[in-house]
């Protein structure tokens, strides 16, 4: 097994330490008072900028002939994968915590399995190893997740992080604490992120279709990121017109606008588009649980945040379950393999059968 079998899992556990950066800086944009919904809009148009040069320097020449059916899976992408899933996840993030934000993302993987069955992309194969693993890595996922969500138990003896962000700490004694107080008792935001979650699935099962017909990473997602700022700008003129709401002139605003657009839009949608491609949309999902611990890390080292028995147990749960599901897609990518090659030496033993049978008729008729 070589290097490139490792490349798809390295992308996907760099793209969630991206994610679990950006879950912090745009919690410090929204917590500092910029809306939610301008910050997706920011993040859609930087994102567009970001991804352009790459779909028509790389793909200009690869670009298969658009059709309707093309057309309506790229709105679809763009409705699902963008402008709803981000919209009602960062309304979630602002009456919700980082942390919970997280944890009910880790949903996508149970969502995406279900679906994946319903659409006949995945194969349930109970009465299988590899089936049962799958199924039991996602109950573990879902499981870890909802009691690092609902339960904290007591405070782990790791100490205080030595580093402190001088900025967060500003921001998070201005705000006085109100806004993760608040919104962490409120149903809001859970239900808003759950509902993310769920839009968001449909969106790995809409993108493996369309790489199929549609296989330019770059352009499908340089087109998604074109309508879904349309959508966005539009939803959140319609909130907030205020020249003031729209202006970057605080970083934080500006950064987590960027970071959020260029590396967190831009780049991972392309990478996600490539990997589900070869490996399809449950192995992508399946590496979401893996944000919540790299986020609770970088909330105590940069945040002061305390890490709690909850979060420690359910961060075990979630690595299990991770573990159960990739060990089960790669005993079913063996098992078809398998498969192929006995049907292939079948096949061969079949056509060696009616040469000779070929050959014989042609002897008798000789003599």
């Amino acid at each position: 097994m070589g290097f490139s079998s490792f490349v798809p899992c390295i992308l996907m556990l760099v793209i969630q330490l991206a994610y679990a950066g950006m879950n912090v800086t745009s919690k410090l944009a929204i917590v500092g008072g910029m809306n939610p919904l301008i910050l997706v809009a920011y993040r859609q148009i930087f994102g567009t900028v970001s991804i352009a040069p790459f779909a028509y320097f790389l793909e200009r020449d690869m670009v298969p002939r658009m059709t309707k059916r093309i057309m309506i899976q790229i709105f679809l992408s763009s409705v699902t994968g963008v402008t709803g899933n981000q919209v009602l996840y960062f309304l979630g993030l602002k009456y919700s915590t980082a942390t919970i934000a997280c944890a009910l993302t880790n949903l996508l993987p149970a969502f995406t399995f279900v679906l994946a069955i319903l659409c006949r992309q995945e194969n349930l194969a109970i009465k299988k190893k590899n089936g049962i693993a799958k199924v039991v890595g996602t109950v573990l996922c879902v499981g870890g997740a909802i009691l690092l969500s609902f339960y904290h138990g007591k405070v782990i003896g790791i100490g205080e992080s030595s580093i402190h962000w001088g900025y967060a700490e500003r921001i998070q004694s201005g705000d006085g604490g109100n806004s993760s107080g608040s919104s962490s008792g409120s149903l809001l935001g859970p239900v808003l992120l759950i509902l993310s979650a769920l839009i968001w699935s449909s969106w790995f099962i809409i993108q493996a279709d369309m790489s199929k017909n549609f296989p330019v990473p770059y352009t499908s997602t340089a087109y998604m990121c074109v309508l879904a700022s349309v959508q966005c700008v539009f939803i959140a003129l319609c909130i907030d017109h205020k020249a003031s709401s729209w202006s970057l002139h605080d970083t934080m605003r500006l950064t987590s606008s960027i970071y959020a657009g260029v590396i967190c839009t831009g780049l991972t949608y392309c990478v996600i588009s490539w990997t589900i491609e070869r490996k399809g949309p449950l192995y992508v999902s399946v590496f979401t649980p893996l944000q919540l611990i790299l986020t609770a890390i970088i909330s105590w080292a940069f945040l002061s945040e305390k890490l709690y028995l909850g979060t420690a147990l359910g961060s075990l749960l979630i690595v299990f379950g991770l573990y159960g599901v990739l060990w089960g897609k790669s005993q079913e990518g063996d098992s078809n393999k398998l498969d192929d090659a006995a049907d292939q030496d079948e096949g061969i033993k079949r056509d060696d059968m009616e040469m000779q049978s070929y050959g014989n008729g042609n002897g008798i008729g000789h003599m």
